[in-house]
């Protein structure tokens, strides 16, 4: 079967995350200034989209809107990326704060399907939530990266757009996030089991948490869809070799879809498969 972009790969990176601490992880990308450089030099080897979570002056991860707005700013001017940010935040963040996250006006927003076990906390996305989150999309005009924890989370993704009409930009993009204890696990069986249950027309993107990236990566690779990688996900490059940097992942990423015989997608042709626009401010 045939997916949406399936010639090419849309490698997007996911350089920082809430979860790893800059005292354990010294490589991680924390200021503006380390982000705007990781997205430089993952673009450079194949990266076409971003996915940000942001951090503070002390390293702890933040939604302060002000800094949202300058990270948004300095990512567009100095890349080509869609630039995605997180509405998860960190599994502490109020939901209040988690919605104003679209007052920065990025090109693309994440949007996760459910509620779900994440190691030792709770990432808690109730309906209503999910519901604002896709309707002020949609009135803003930023795409949606459905975010799929769990297969359930894909009928809920049925429920939301048979209810609630298609995103902004009129495609479904969906990444299922693998892995993650409480979650999915990541192995190509559940990754077929996950493609059965996507919306018509739909593409999908597939990260792989941890020890399940490269398998992960082979499976979505063989199944025409795309790919997350990232030290968000995943800071050991091999047993024992920790993760040098960001591109060293987007770098085996995009080997690995050439191997395919689809190359990395460009920013122009990602904004294109995605239904990427100029967001607006309501």
């Amino acid at each position: 079967m045939s997916r949406p972009g399936s010639h090419g790969t849309l490698l997007t990176v996911a350089p920082t995350g809430a979860e790893h601490a800059k005292a354990d992880v010294p490589q991680l990308p924390v200021t503006l200034d380390e982000l705007v450089a990781t997205a430089e030099s993952c673009e450079q080897v194949g990266a076409a989209m971003v996915h940000v979570h942001i951090r503070g002056e002390d390293a702890e991860p933040t939604l302060d809107l002000g800094r949202l707005k300058d990270t948004v700013q300095a990512l567009r001017e100095r890349t080509n990326l869609v630039v995605q940010l997180s509405t998860g935040g960190a599994v502490t963040d109020p939901e209040a704060d988690r919605l104003r996250v679209l007052d920065a006006l990025p090109d693309s927003a994440s949007c996760t399907m459910g509620t779900v076990n994440f190691g030792e906390d709770v990432f808690l996305n109730r309906w209503e939530f999910v519901v604002a989150l896709h309707k002020t999309m949609q009135e803003r005009g930023i795409v949606p990266e459905y975010e799929i924890f769990d297969l359930g989370q894909l009928a809920s993704l049925h429920r939301l757009l048979d209810k609630h009409g298609p995103p902004a930009g009129g495609k479904v993009h969906v990444d299922l996030v693998m892995g993650v204890p409480g979650g999915m696990p990541g192995d190509a069986e559940t990754l077929i089991a996950a493609l059965r249950l996507l919306p018509d027309g739909a593409s999908f993107s597939a990260t792989g948490i941890g020890r399940t990236s490269l398998p992960v990566m082979l499976a979505a690779l063989s199944a025409g869809g795309h790919l997350r990688v990232g030290m968000e996900d995943t800071v050991t490059y091999a047993k024992g070799q920790p993760v040098r940097d960001n591109a060293q992942l987007v770098a085996r990423a995009a080997g690995l879809a050439k191997i395919a015989q689809r190359p990395p997608l460009s920013p122009a042709e990602a904004r294109e498969l995605l239904g990427v626009r100029s967001p607006v401010q309501v």
